[in-house]
This record gives structure tokens, sequence and C-alpha cells, in this order.
């Protein structure tokens, strides 16, 4: 028996993603309409995303990443503000950061997999276990296999 009320969904997997750009990176702006694009075809939902700077001085600027007039495609993200982006995530990220660099977190919902998440709990499935495994560890793997 499901424990999800009949009529109600399941979400897919969330996850949260940091990517961060040092001072001097040349900013192309060729990675946003590819993000966009997932955002539309409904593959990800975005549930939280928040823009960081860290100052020279050590001090740092956390705002709503469609505040950058910019780049006015941000404008997409308003009231993308769940609150899963915690004051201990920033200040985890910011202690990352080089003085000067940038930062974007996310929190997306894989929509894509929301299907299949019902499907196996109205089934009696549950997740046992999940792991994101790294590109790099991909090429590793293959590397290894082609050896």
């Amino acid at each position: 028996m499901s424990d999800v009320p009949e009529g109600e969904g399941m979400l897919g997997p969330v996850d949260m993603v940091v990517i961060g750009w040092p001072a001097d990176a040349p900013q192309t702006g060729e990675a946003l309409p590819i993000f966009i694009d997932l955002v539309d075809r409904g593959i990800i939902s975005v549930l939280d995303v928040r823009g960081l700077r860290r100052n020279d001085d050590g001090t740092f600027d956390a705002f709503d990443v469609n505040q950058i007039d910019e780049v006015p495609e941000l404008s997409i993200f308003e009231g993308a503000q769940t609150g899963l982006i915690g004051d201990e995530d920033i200040r985890t990220v910011v202690e990352a950061m080089e003085p000067g660099a940038a930062a974007v977190v996310i929190v997306f919902e894989n929509t894509w997999a929301a299907p299949f998440v019902t499907a196996v709990h109205r089934n009696g499935g549950r997740l046992v276990a999940y792991e994101r495994i790294g590109a790099q560890d991909l090429l590793d793997a293959m590397d290894a296999l082609e050896s």
C-alpha cells in the first residue's frame, strides 16, 4: 500500500549545485540559455537560487539572481525562494570561495523523474540508496575499460 495520498503527485529527486567563477573568468553567458532550456522543457524545476560574491575584504554579498539588471533572462527565477538554501549553506560556499569570486547556488527538482518515482511508490517501492557519480569518476572508469 502506498503512503502517497490518491491524486497527489510525487516530486522527482531534488539536488543542490554550486557553480563558481573566479574573479578573472570570462563571462560569455553561453550556459544560461542551456539551463533555461532545461526549465522550459520541464526537465528540471528551479526551487531556489541565490547568487553570491566574495569581496576582497572577505565579506560577501548574497543576492537574488533575478535582480541582475545586465542579465534580463534571469528574471524567470523571480520567486524561486523556497528556503532550501539556508544560511549554513551560504556560509559553507563563501568559505570555499576566493576573494573576488562569484557563485550561484541552485536547488532544482529533477521533474523528468517524478512519474517514475510516483509509479515506484504506488507499487510499494522505496528509495534505498542514492549517490551521484561525478563526471571525472565516470571518465576514469571508461578509460580503465579501454585499457
